[in-house]
């Protein structure tokens, strides 16, 4: 499929009509080309996923936070400031917190590279907005940086990459993922597979890929994250 909405479209569809649960399973069940279906995970399906990270979760103060919309990069920048407060008024070491960072919806374009919103407008497609100055604008504000004049030099530990190279989980959204490969579909007129291919090219390094930005949020909790809607 071709997006993220399709997928939601067509699921709500079979659910509604295919008269109940059972149904939709069967015929999810049938699609499987390796026979587990909608409940087994122990075929290609679940080795295609990166689900590593959760040995990663070990410190003793761990939370997750979930950033379903751009919001000027505020989300991304929560994770650090969580990190500095408990540090500075709880004493706690950085190896004692443990951070894992969802990006989906339109979050999921905070985790993408400068190259895919100059090149397909993306400031201006979701209205964008400086975190400083409040104005509109065409830079991913969870990548801005000092040395282009974008922030002041003390904001530069809170960008996207900062936080992953200092240990942040940072997971994305591959449903969300897929709209971002319809825009690239649209705009190069290319196949689906050439698309969601560049799309994931465009992924910041050392984001991580999960089957939904659902799973990624909840498989957090699961591993002893508290829960944070951070945008």
């Amino acid at each position: 499929m071709s997006s993220r909405r399709a997928f939601i479209e067509q699921f709500a569809v079979g659910s509604l009509f295919a008269g109940a649960m059972p149904s939709l399973v069967d015929q999810l069940r049938a699609s499987d080309p390796v026979g587990d279906g909608l409940f087994g995970t122990t075929g290609s399906a679940a080795e295609a996923w990166d689900v590593s990270w959760v040995s990663r979760v070990n410190g003793k103060y761990k939370a997750v936070f979930d950033v379903p919309e751009v919001d000027s990069g505020y989300g991304v920048w929560r994770v650090s400031i969580w990190q500095k407060q408990y540090n500075e008024v709880l004493g706690v070491k950085p190896d004692q917190l443990s951070a894992v960072l969802v990006l989906r919806h339109n979050g999921i374009a905070l985790a993408m590279q400068q190259a895919f919103w100059d090149k397909y407008a993306i400031g201006k497609k979701l209205k964008a907005t400086h975190p400083v100055t409040e104005q509109p604008t065409d830079r991913n504000p969870a990548m801005l940086a000092s040395s282009r004049n974008e922030v002041p030099a003390d904001m530069d530990p809170l960008a996207l990459d900062k936080a992953i190279g200092r240990g942040v989980i940072a997971l994305a959204c591959d449903l969300a993922l897929q709209d971002s490969a319809a825009t690239i579909q649209k705009a190069d007129n290319v196949s689906p597979e050439a698309a969601y291919a560049a799309a994931k090219g465009y992924l910041i390094p050392g984001v991580i890929l999960q089957p939904s930005g659902v799973f990624a949020a909840l498989r957090a909790q699961h591993a002893g994250c508290a829960y944070l809607r951070a945008s």
